[in-house]
């Protein structure tokens, strides 16, 4: 309203007009009113309409964005006042404020930014992909070859031979021929570079040894009867000390055990005194149980499952200990599958008893057995070695 007012008291003047022209500096659209400053005539005025030129600044307004070119045609509107110099005061308050707006179009060099998908080129990072020759210190995986020096360690699974004793034992293996036969209630002495012994609280047996480590054993209605061969070392050592000890042994039984039977490893110690069984093979299906014993869990050994069990018992008659000795606890290992050839890893089995809580003294012997409750029968062993090494 104020720009109005100046411009109804001005003179007219053409010079005025000119000023117009400023509004082509559409920046400074702002300062259009500053036209008022000069006493114009009213014809001169009708110049003023060029102003509306500075409409075209609105084409610069294009620059910001195409919608600033529609505020030119504020422009348009300055020329159709005509005369009226006070509408080319409009117009140019018009383009003033689309110079601001053109402004506005410079920030549109932020689209510059996107330069920044050159970190595109990041993906040059993919070349890492050749650290996959890397994979060729692989070939450092040879020197684990070098780790066949473990093979030294393989030494240490001889104690795996434990498996691989098994095939030491000769499973098809006969009888030899000749041999010395042991009639008797009671004997004992060597064979074989190992201890043979016989014994029965009824009426005795056969026991028929070799100068190979094997056997033959023959009973009719003998009661309690036990025929073994093995290794003695009357009570010296533990059986850590004994270093590892180990059996083999194949067999082929007929007839009877009776009311009991156990074919397996057999022994003793002293303090405490301890009689003990490795069962792996009976007249009875397996596994068997002697009977008022107390499980002690079980163990895996030479491809079987064993039932740990201890039992107490009294007598006077075979034990190791003395004649003072009237009662002991029997040890006892049973495979729950029988077999009739194979590797007994007899150490294998004094650790899982120690490590039940049942402890071995010192040890007396350990030597491959059969022993039967009565019965009529034969069983011939004609593998049967046991080794400390």
């Amino acid at each position: 309203m104020f720009a109005l007012e100046a411009c109804a008291t001005s003179d007219p003047i053409g010079e005025s007009g000119s000023a117009g022209t400023s509004a082509v500096g559409g920046s400074n659209g702002g300062n259009a009113a500053g036209g008022s400053a000069g006493p114009g005539e009213g014809g001169t005025l009708g110049m003023a309409g060029t102003s509306g030129t500075g409409s075209t600044t609105g084409v610069s307004g294009t620059t910001g964005a195409g919608s600033t070119g529609v505020a030119g045609t504020t422009g348009a509107g300055g020329s159709s006042t005509g005369t009226a110099g006070r509408g080319g005061t409009t117009g140019s308050a018009g383009a003033g404020a689309t110079g601001v707006a053109g402004t506005t179009g410079t920030a549109g060099r932020g689209g510059t930014t996107g330069t920044a998908g050159t970190t595109g080129t990041a993906g040059r990072g993919g070349t890492t992909g050749t650290a996959g020759t890397t994979g060729a210190a692989g070939r450092g995986g040879t020197s684990g070859t070098a780790g066949t020096t473990g093979r030294g360690g393989t030494t240490g699974t001889a104690g795996t031979t434990g498996t691989g004793g098994s095939t030491m034992a000769d499973c098809s293996a006969t009888l030899p021929s000749g041999g010395t036969a042991h009639n008797s209630s009671n004997a004992s002495g060597t064979a074989a570079g190992m201890n043979w012994t016989i014994w029965s609280n009824g009426s005795g047996g056969s026991i028929t040894t070799f100068d190979v480590p094997a056997f033959k054993a023959t009973w009719a209605n003998s009661g309690d009867f036990l025929a073994r061969l093995g290794l003695q070392w009357n009570s010296t050592k533990t059986y850590d000390q004994l270093g590892t000890v180990t059996a083999q042994f194949s067999e082929k039984k007929t007839g009877d055990g009776g009311g009991y039977s156990y074919i397996g490893i057999y022994g003793w110690s002293q303090n405490p005194c301890v009689e003990f069984y490795i069962v792996d093979d009976s007249y009875k299906t397996m596994p068997v149980n002697p009977g008022s014993t107390v499980n002690k869990g079980t163990v895996d050994i030479d491809g079987g499952t064993y039932i740990l069990y201890t039992r107490n018992t009294t007598g006077t008659g075979g034990s190791k200990c003395g004649s003072s000795v009237t009662s002991w606890v029997q040890f006892y290992s049973v495979r729950r599958t029988a077999r009739t050839c194979g590797q007994i890893s007899i150490s294998q089995h004094f650790a899982a008893w120690a490590a039940a809580g049942m402890t071995l003294g010192k040890m007396d012997q350990a030597q491959i057995l059969v022993e039967v409750g009565g019965g009529t029968g034969s069983i011939d062993f004609p593998v049967a070695s046991v080794t400390a090494q």
